[in-house]
């Protein structure tokens, strides 16, 4: 037994066992630190003025490359079962490897060593390291005697950190981002993270509803409750803690306290009326316009922030002007378009053009709020580039995230979900198609089709046998059925 089991891992040396291998040891380095020069640092600042050079810049574009498209990408193979999954998860830990030791080797720009980029990088790398570990063991195929136990607990820990490590790239890129400026240091740090993680938090209510737009009907069918009531449920929750944490209490209101402590009050009230909204009298899941008012009216107030800088009113108003139209869109959408029905498709296949713009317009809100902190909006300002090119950068942001999303969307339901067979239709009837005709199946019916009238042909049709319903490849025997009658 031992032999065999030997023989399988030397076998798989060649192919895959041994590249695996490799990386994990060339992984190792990534998880210590590497000390950088900071001479040039001025007294009270975080970064040196220095520009930052070819080298950092190579850094920059490898990891967003390997964590925000390879490993993305590598994961979604890695749910549908492909073969392609090791290959491209290899390939993107090559790549953030060499981005690794790239980052360490830069010139120019000299950063501050207690910077928050660097600190996350160990922990993040460590997970990483810890993934691979675990990808060789399932790698294996050990399934007997105490391994048949562990490999149940490595393979779930394996696909929930394979699934946590996009989000866990994405706090990391805007750490990075944060740092490569010397941003959200002393007293922007509130700011920063109110508007980073609420701007995170739109796009993430963005791809969720793409997700569940795409894949997830039949889901939501599944769990007896309609998506307001998820949605009413987080927006409650969410509201709860911005009431007690936007406004330090015990001390005195200032500036926007007001605004942000009473739209925390709002979202928990609304959310509250939108849960129960969820059911109708019989305890049925029911549509409601809660979620898409709650938006619409966060936008607004956003709109109505004061701001010191013309191009961050400008933005700020762009923001609240986009986050309103989500909501409306999203009224509209469940109100009109879906007529409160769940989908626009029993099989949950079918989508409305319509349905993509409440969801592509919660990226764009993300972004621009994002993008609206006092520190960059003064960066943009000296830069000598106005609001609307500076609005427009960040749309065309948005819009590339969503391409990726509904791109990863795509391979996963063409992977994942069978294939639905194909019904040809000719003359309005249903039936395989020979040298490109349906070939007659029913003497009877041939002879008295020309003799019946629609009218006739619509009265010995039973209830379920109209063109509408693809239960079945032919109509054939049905209307053999029905004159019979």
């Amino acid at each position: 037994m031992a032999a065999r089991r030997f023989d399988r891992i030397a076998s798989m040396a060649p192919s895959s066992f041994l590249p695996l291998s490799l990386l994990v040891l060339s992984a190792i380095p990534m998880a210590s630190g590497h000390d950088h020069s900071s001479t040039h640092i001025e007294e009270g600042e975080t970064i040196s003025a220095d520009p930052i050079d070819t080298i950092l810049w190579i850094h920059i574009f490898i990891q967003m490359f390997a964590w925000g498209v390879v490993f993305p990408l590598g994961m979604v193979l890695g749910i549908v079962k492909s073969r392609w999954h090791v290959p491209v998860q290899v390939a993107g830990t090559a790549l953030s490897i060499v981005g690794y030791a790239l980052g360490h080797m830069h010139g120019g720009r000299e950063f501050k060593h207690s910077n928050v980029h660097s600190k996350f990088a160990s922990p993040l790398s460590l997970m990483l390291f810890a993934q691979i570990l675990m990808g060789i063991y399932l790698k294996l195929h050990l399934e007997k005697g105490i391994n048949g136990k562990i490999r149940r607990f490595v393979k779930m820990g394996h696909g929930i950190l394979g699934k946590a490590l996009p989000v866990l790239a994405w706090t990391q890129m805007l750490f990075g981002g944060i740092t490569a400026l010397g941003f959200c240091q002393g007293e922007h740090v509130g700011q920063c993270l109110a508007h980073f993680i609420m701007g995170s938090a739109f796009i993430a209510y963005g791809i969720l509803l793409t997700i569940l737009l795409l894949v997830g009907q039949l889901w939501l069918r599944r769990t007896g409750r309609s998506q307001e009531f998820f949605d009413s449920a987080i927006i409650a929750a969410w509201g709860m803690v911005n009431t007690f944490t936007e406004h330090r209490w015990g001390t005195a209101w200032v500036k926007n306290d007001w605004q942000h402590t009473t739209m925390g009050v709002i979202w928990w009230a609304a959310g509250l009326a939108g849960v129960w909204l969820s059911k109708d009298r019989d305890g049925r899941p029911q549509r409601n316009f809660i979620p898409g008012f709650v938006i619409l009216i966060t936008g607004w107030a956003m709109s109505a922030h004061p701001q010191e800088l013309m191009i961050s009113a400008e933005t700020h108003k762009m923001f609240g002007y986009t986050l309103m139209a989500a909501g409306a869109t999203r009224i509209i959408e469940v109100s009109f378009v879906l007529r409160d029905r769940p989908g626009v498709s029993e099989d949950g296949r079918q989508t409305s053009s319509f349905q993509y713009v409440p969801v592509f317009l919660l990226y764009a809100s993300g972004f621009l709020f994002m993008g609206a902190t006092e520190e960059q909006m003064s960066f943009v300002a000296g830069s000598g580039m106005d609001h609307v090119a500076y609005i427009l950068i960040l749309y065309s942001l948005a819009f590339l995230l969503f391409l990726f999303v509904n791109t990863l969307i795509t391979l996963y339901d063409r992977n994942a979900a069978p294939d639905v067979p194909h019904k040809d239709i000719a003359n309005g009837r249903l039936g395989p198609r020979v040298n490109g005709n349906v070939p007659v199946r029913d003497a009877q019916e041939f002879e008295l089709e020309g003799l019946m009238s629609d009218d006739e042909d619509d009265s010995v049709r039973r209830p379920g046998d109209d063109d509408d319903g693809l239960n079945s490849l032919s109509t054939v025997g049905k209307n053999s059925d029905g004159m019979a009658h």
